[in-house]
């Protein structure tokens, strides 16, 4: 039996975009595409991000965001970067055929009422959302094609 293609989010300055991606294309992929999220500086759960990928029925404290040294080990069919830092600091994936780069908005801080910052993050999930369905809608099927 053949693996499922993997597609890693790799982001550097925490794991709330990565962790958004994986939670949306594990959903939206169902069993057909694995999904991995990394970060550079920290890999713990943003509570906010967490409630706001709540209102669309995703649990992203339940997942984990692998270290990047546990992360350059492992296969992946797609490694995405989720920003202009990303790429420019991304580590060499010795086993991916297919990197992805997209430059999104960095997560809100502690900064702003708390209000403004679920809304920025409702429009990072949002963006998000979209990007990781044109990416399934791509390799999916160049995949399954591979499959055959």
């Amino acid at each position: 039996m053949q693996r499922k293609p993997k597609v890693l989010f790799f982001s550097t300055g925490n794991a709330t975009r990565s962790r958004m991606a994986a939670a949306l294309l594990r959903r939206l992929s169902g069993d057909r595409l694995g999904a991995a999220s990394t970060a550079v500086k920290s890999v713990e759960a943003n509570p906010m991000a967490a409630e706001v990928m709540r209102e669309v029925g995703l649990d992203i404290n339940a997942q984990e965001a692998k270290p990047v040294a546990q992360s350059l080990k492992e296969h992946f069919a797609v490694v995405v970067t989720l920003s202009d830092d990303a790429k420019e600091r991304s580590p060499v994936w010795p086993f991916t055929p297919s990197l992805v780069h997209w430059n999104l908005p960095d997560p809100p801080t502690s900064d702003g009422a708390p209000e403004q910052q679920r809304e920025m993050l409702r429009r990072l999930r949002d963006e998000i959302a979209r990007r990781v369905t044109d990416l399934a809608n791509r390799v999916v099927p160049q995949f399954e094609a591979q499959r055959r």
